[in-house]
């Protein structure tokens, strides 16, 4: 479910709010006269929205999938060895 709060809410608890989006939400919808306007977003999530927009991580993506798809993987054993 998508938490919304208001301009003025966050205004007056804004502390809470920051807690909030990083503990139990990923955004807050931040809303003036019941219209979203605005997210509150947490950092760990903001930062896996820049990388799905950056053409080198989808490309690496794809490739990762090509490579499996074809069989070009490698073992527990090959990556790390015996440990």
């Amino acid at each position: 479910m998508i938490k919304t709060i208001p301009a003025t809410t966050l205004r007056n608890h804004l502390s809470d709010a920051l807690k909030a989006s990083g503990a139990h939400q990923k955004f807050l919808v931040i809303t003036k006269k019941n219209k979203p306007v605005s997210v509150l977003v947490d950092i760990d999530f903001f930062e896996d929205l820049l990388a799905l927009h950056s053409p080198d991580y989808l490309k690496s993506i794809q490739q990762a999938r090509d490579d499996y798809k074809h069989g070009r993987t490698f073992t527990h054993e090959e990556v790390f060895g015996k440990l």
